[in-house]
């Protein structure tokens, strides 16, 4: 008898780009763009404002600030925590996967919290600024220490994975995107309540949650009885 033939298919992928390269990419943008718009690129912006322009506001500022320290520390992630399960992913891919941050995080923010005529530009509310500020630093703190405990789950070279513990794991399957969503919260109360800051949230808000829901059936499967399940996904009483 003759042994069976096995056919494989191959199909062509195209152009392939690494996940770290996509999201190193994706985050540039509104890293940059918010400065670029508050201080080179504010006189052509807003050059149908009356003249002279005034100086950007503290709470302007202290924004813009915000989101850098926020990118800065994506790209840091990315660089030295992340691991990714797929190693690359269709080059053609990078615009749409960049527009979400590039026109959401960076244009979008940018240009509507940074008017001349903008809410950051009065007096800063106490209230919103220091629970704005309390929000984003323990935000991004928690948000790093979910990465680093989601780093040590795999083992370098492998895509084995244990199950998550820690804190904020017991409450919900992912709550580096509950973190992620408390940061950006607070980027919102000091911007003065601006609605695109509100708009980024929500957009960002509703996919993390398409993802996290994802993740808990994928630790139900993977997992079993082992995994304690979760009654919410990303933030508790809600989702």
């Amino acid at each position: 008898m003759a042994p069976a033939s096995i056919t494989l298919i191959v199909e062509p992928r195209g152009p392939q780009i690494g996940w770290r390269t996509v999201f190193i990419i994706e985050y540039f943008g509104p890293l940059v763009i918010p400065a670029l718009f508050l201080y080179p690129l504010r006189p052509y912006i807003y050059y149908n404002f009356d003249k002279p322009l005034p100086e950007p506001s503290y709470l302007q500022q202290l924004v813009c600030a915000l989101l850098s320290i926020h990118f800065l520390k994506r790209e840091f992630e990315t660089i030295f925590i992340h691991r990714f399960s797929n190693a690359t992913m269709p080059a053609r891919n990078i615009f749409k996967n960049s527009a979400h941050y590039w026109v959401l995080a960076g244009l979008n923010i940018a240009y509507w919290v940074f008017r001349p005529d903008a809410s950051a530009v009065n007096e800063p509310n106490p209230a919103l600024l220091y629970a704005g500020l309390g929000l984003f630093v323990f935000g991004e703190l928690a948000n790093l220490n979910s990465h680093l405990v989601l780093r040590g789950l795999r083992r370098p070279g492998t895509t084995d994975r244990g199950i998550p513990s820690g804190f904020g794991f017991s409450l919900v399957t992912c709550p580096n995107y509950l973190f992620e969503i408390m940061a950006w919260v607070g980027v919102y109360l000091v911007s003065g309540l601006s609605w695109s800051v509100l708009f980024f949230i929500t957009v960002g808000g509703a996919q993390m949650a398409a993802w996290a829901k994802k993740k808990e059936r994928r630790y139900r499967k993977e997992f079993g009885d082992k995994y304690k399940r979760k009654s919410f996904v990303m933030i508790p009483g809600l989702i």
